[in-house]
């Protein structure tokens, strides 16, 4: 038998039922689903200093558990002295096991870790079903070593949902166990 992400499982045996029962589906292909994870790093100080890209691969690639890829820059900023070309970040995307695995990380041992943690904030959706949520500290990932880490940087993490609206993507990522915050008006 083949191994199955906890949170995979959690999706078909759980989510797809209580969305099916919410939505009114008629089919089981309507339900949402999470496509894709994709994160992002820039790192703006990498025009100064190269190993600066270095590093910041090095710590996405173990955060993701994939390959991280450098972005980068597609044009000329002479204020920023920045050229066409020139490397300032890194970016990795996930998908199947490895995005479940990396969500499941996530939510139960990273976002958790983050100081005065209150639940994250649910108004990030771009109007067409995906959400957005930037990190300020990449030292929050078990996977980062503290003695290691020369500068502490952020980064964007993107969920990619095929949800028509962003009420059924809330609905999909709380039922997956995102920690969003209770609003009281």
């Amino acid at each position: 038998m083949s191994y199955v992400p906890r949170l995979q499982d959690k999706y078909k045996n759980e989510v797809v039922p209580a969305l099916m029962e919410q939505y009114q589906y008629s089919s089981i292909m309507q339900v949402p689903k999470i496509v894709k994870i994709c994160l992002n790093q820039g790192v703006g100080a990498a025009t100064q200093d190269k190993k600066l890209v270095d590093a910041a691969l090095k710590e996405m690639t173990a955060i993701a558990g994939q390959k991280a890829v450098p972005t980068k820059a597609s044009k000329s900023v002479s204020n920023f002295k920045l050229r066409e070309g020139m490397t300032i970040g890194t970016r990795v995307t996930l998908r199947s096991e490895m995005m479940y695995e990396f969500m499941d990380r996530l939510i139960t041992v990273a976002l958790p870790r983050v100081r005065d943690f209150r639940g994250i904030n649910d108004k990030s959706f771009d109007g067409r079903g995906n959400y957005s949520m930037g990190i300020t500290e990449q030292i929050i990932f078990p996977e980062i070593d503290l003695d290691k880490v020369s500068r502490i940087s952020g980064m964007d993490i993107t969920f990619v949902t095929t949800a028509r609206t962003d009420a059924e993507a809330l609905s999909l990522l709380k039922l997956m166990g995102m920690p969003f915050k209770n609003q009281r008006n």
